[in-house]
């Protein structure tokens, strides 16, 4: 017989979600164990966001040291990769540590508060609704009983069809930092976020030859075109070579590179010689081991868990994070995993909010968003008022000696003028868009938000300018930068028009 132990709540994953999940639920005075069966931390810290973006601050930092156009130069400029690496590796280490020291923290063992957090090390899978079995990484199996689960097993990436990966040469995004030394050229395969990212990234220490390959039109496809296109000019500007349209038929090996071969729709193809292949093309949940289906639970035509706003799958089996059908990011499972504790314990106060959800792409410049991009105001038939000021306008950009970015701001073509969304390249655009996304989630309209006093100068200035300009009121006016501002208005029936009803083409983002 297995032994068997029980607990109030029982979490399976250790990654962000789960471990916001558990401490959650921990604040309400329950006893919970975490089931992780590999690194605590999983890919927000140890493969994702944290590492990847810890790499992206050292070459940005590169890439600035670097630069001759500013009145100085750095004499004897290198990086050593290993170093480098081990700078990453540091970061990532430092985020696991807290998290395993909190976890200590708060053992049975340690804490003789109310509640208790258990880390177990193995692999779990469900025998019924009430019950799991865990196999840890030595020893004997056994079983644990719970009044409730949180599913947070996170993702992997997805498999390119007919390639391999084999971490060495060929590589995936849980597997980049094991690469040994910058690649003469590199080939990314994939032109969504992370693939643009990692792009940005060996582009700024300018030690790579980058070709960025997608099969769609245009690179972060499901953004705005003119949003895709900035950030497609600015890749370009810091040397990446991308092809759009095109897909990656086969790869031939040879002892010291590699040759790939693209496909185009018009029929012709193209041959790269590379030394390495990062595919990145999407990831999918970490599903398969759990045995679900004795839970009864089931997953969906895409292989996610399907849940409502309470983050519930079952009566008493909840799920956040990577698993769900919402976008992969490490906010939306820490909320997740919070809320499906709160749900479970009777203590929500607010309901879910996932029409507000803030964003950012880690490229050059950086680019931020939350809401709805005009396309998808488009598609839901939306009258819609849109203002874009370029970073070239105002003070703190200019100061800064650093220009490339712009804002972009949506709201309701009528009075009241609701913020729909709102699209931010450049430095600092995190807290320009934290801002406006505290606006919306208080239903906020233009003339609020003006209501703040922005300080001066700063990179918020220019959100203020983009609100006045949607008023008609701008310090700037664009009859005399076409260029770098502008306001228009779009309706189902009538396109794109200014606010005096006269039609114009699609709106473009300038440089």
């Amino acid at each position: 017989m297995e032994e068997t132990r029980e607990y109030d709540l029982c979490v399976l994953g250790c990654g962000p979600g789960g471990f916001a999940g558990a401490m959650r639920a921990f604040d309400f005075g329950v006893h919970v164990c975490i089931v992780e069966g590999d690194e605590i931390g999983g890919a927000g810290v140890k493969y994702g966001a944290l590492a990847s973006k810890t790499m992206w601050e050292l070459a940005k930092d590169y890439a600035v040291a670097n630069r001759v156009d500013r009145g100085y130069r750095a004499s004897g400029l290198n990086v050593d990769f290993k170093t480098l690496m081990g700078t990453v590796e540091e970061a990532v280490k430092e985020r696991q540590y807290q998290m395993l020291t909190q976890l200590e923290t708060f053992s049975p063992q340690r804490w003789a508060g109310a509640g208790s957090i258990t880390l177990l090390n193995g692999w779990a899978e469900f025998h019924d609704s009430n019950t799991l079995s865990v196999q840890p990484r030595s020893g004997a199996a056994y079983q644990i009983k719970a009044k409730n689960f949180l599913i947070a097993t996170g993702s992997c990436p997805r498999p390119y069809p007919g390639i391999e990966v084999d971490q060495r040469r060929i590589f995936d995004s849980d597997g980049i930092n094991n690469i040994e030394e910058f690649p003469k050229r590199l080939l990314i395969i994939g032109a969504g976020v992370i693939g643009c990212e990692y792009a940005t990234i060996f582009s700024n220490f300018g030690h790579t030859r980058v070709h960025l390959v997608d099969n769609k039109e245009r690179v972060l496809p499901y953004e705005d075109g003119d949003v895709s296109r900035f950030v497609s000019r600015n890749l370009e500007k810091d040397g990446v070579k991308v092809h759009q349209s095109a897909t990656l038929r086969k790869v031939e090996h040879h002892p010291d590179y590699m040759r790939a071969f693209l496909d185009f729709p018009d029929a012709h193809s193209e041959v790269l010689e590379v030394d390495n292949i990062l595919f990145s093309v999407g990831r999918k949940p970490n599903l398969e081991k759990l045995k679900l289906e004795n839970a009864g639970i089931q997953v969906d035509e895409r292989g996610y868990l399907t849940t409502g706003s309470d983050c519930r799958v079952a009566q008493n089996i909840f799920a956040c994070g990577d698993v769900t059908c919402h976008p992969n990011l490490v906010n939306i499972a820490e909320m997740e995993g919070r809320m499906a504790a709160k749900v479970m314990l009777c203590r929500v106060i607010h309901p879910l909010n996932y029409h507000n959800m803030s964003a950012i792409m880690f490229l050059n410049p950086s680019i931020a968003t939350v809401g709805l991009s005009e396309e998808a105001c488009q598609a839901k038939g939306y009258r819609y008022r849109v203002a874009y000021v370029s970073n070239a306008l105002m003070s703190r950009p200019i100061a800064m000696r650093n220009t490339r970015g712009f804002v972009k701001i949506i709201v309701h073509d009528d009075a009241e003028m609701k913020i729909l969304g709102m699209r931010a390249g450049g430095p600092q655009v995190s807290n320009v868009v934290t801002a406006i996304a505290h606006f919306m989630d208080h239903d906020k309209g233009a003339t609020d938000v003006l209501k703040s006093v922005y300080p001066h100068p700063s990179i918020s200035e220019v959100t203020q300018e983009c609100l006045r300009l949607l008023l008609g009121k701008s310090v700037y006016k664009p009859q005399a930068f076409p260029d770098k501002m502008w306001v228009k208005t779009w309706s189902p029936d009538k396109g794109y028009a200014s606010p005096q009803g006269r039609k114009l083409d699609t709106c473009r983002i300038g440089q």
